[in-house]
């Protein structure tokens, strides 16, 4: 009698994820539990085939199995490419290495013990003088390089590693638990797939150690907040002459005292007297590059209007563009009035109409046509 798919007898497609799964579960094992359907005997065998079901497809390693082979791969002397009962272990073996020995860290039967070391991290906060002309920086960081006693090798002088004879090379060791076969690391090599047996002192076998590093990095001028800057090879040393691993500089940019940043364009805050912004005037600002810049203020200039000054903001990150700078003007309330002044701006309000404020004349008039006379 043909079996079920494992997917329709939980009433989920073969893309369903394992909540997905769990919640079909329960609800299918509910309906069919035996304690809910007394002297039922299908409701019985559905609830088994259920737990079955469920049993193969919340693990990943069987999911995978029974995704490529179906039945046939926990059916022990029957298909899966003609395993036959004696050979159904090493079958299973071959089938679970080549789908997941890269995942699970294999080296292969008779590979190297050499690993590649990790990549590094390493975190600099620059200023915005530094993103906008560019820098070369030193950096200083404790490293793990090739041990130069023993080159790498893990051994002493004229001493050579050997092959685990736990593992045979693979660094991996594999046992069966009823039709499924479990690989965990080789407690002999430390899934090296090498023992030496006699190990460098300076190293204690590992085949690098650690060192404070002197490194220059070369920072472009346009970089952002975030940039990564990758150091090939300048990352961790690999174990046993195993390649090195990359160093990753990830780049921060310090608070400015006078711009803010969007993309290339720069912004400036700058105040300005009352006078002058009803007067009108000239008004030098400064520049990243470190000049300044002179800007015209028009008689009745407004609070918070902007002034562009083209081509004076960030440098784009391997571009010839340039950003611009915005200058915008926040109008300044006198303060600590003497009696003289009090009086000169008691004169001025007193001389003034309803032409010297146009908004708020007219927000006031908008008022009184929404509100009539009542008090608002």
């Amino acid at each position: 009698m043909a079996k079920r798919c494992f997917y329709e007898t939980l009433g989920v497609d073969r893309a369903a994820k394992e909540p997905d799964l769990k919640s079909a579960f329960r609800k299918k094992a509910m309906e069919c539990h035996p304690d809910r359907n007394p002297g039922d005997h299908t409701a019985e065998e559905r609830f088994k085939e259920i737990n079955v079901a469920y049993e193969t497809l919340k693990d990943p390693q069987k999911r995978a199995a029974y995704d490529r082979f179906g039945h046939a791969a926990f059916e022990n002397g029957g298909g899966m490419g003609g395993f036959g009962g004696a050979e159904f272990g090493a079958g299973m073996a071959d089938i679970f290495e080549s789908m997941f020995g890269d995942i699970m860290g294999r080296r292969g039967r008779g590979g190297s013990s050499a690993t590649r070391g990790s990549d590094l991290r390493y975190n600099m906060e620059i200023t915005l003088e530094d993103a906008f002309t560019g820098k070369t920086a030193q950096v200083r960081m404790p490293t793990p390089v090739t041990c130069e006693s023993c080159g790498g090798s893990g051994a002493k002088a004229g001493c050579k590693p050997h092959q685990c004879s736990t593992c045979g090379g693979s660094g991996k060791i594999r046992s069966s638990q009823g039709f499924f076969l479990m690989e965990r690391t080789c407690h002999a090599c430390q899934g090296r797939g090498e023992v030496c047996d006699d190990p460098c002192t300076s190293c204690s076998g590992q085949g690098r150690v650690t060192r404070e590093r002197t490194l220059q990095v070369n920072i472009p001028p346009g970089v952002e907040e975030g940039t990564r800057i990758r150091l090939a090879g300048e990352g961790e040393a690999g174990l046993r002459g195993g390649p090195s691993g990359d160093l990753y500089i990830f780049l921060s940019l310090a608070p400015h005292a006078f711009f803010q940043r969007d993309g290339a364009d720069l912004y400036c805050r700058v105040p300005i007297a009352m006078t002058e912004a009803a007067l009108g005037g000239q008004i030098e600002v400064p520049t990243i590059s470190g000049d300044r810049e002179k800007v015209k203020i028009s008689d009745g200039t407004q609070s918070g209007k902007q002034f562009r000054i083209k081509g004076r903001g960030m440098p784009v990150l391997r571009s010839r563009e340039i950003g611009d700078l915005y200058i915008q003007v926040e109008v300044e309330i006198p303060k600590n009035l003497s009696k003289r002044q009090r009086e000169l701006l008691e004169e001025f309000r007193q001389a003034s109409n309803e032409d010297n404020h146009p908004e708020a004349t007219g927000f006031f008039a908008r008022v009184k046509d929404l509100f009539g006379t009542r008090d608002v």
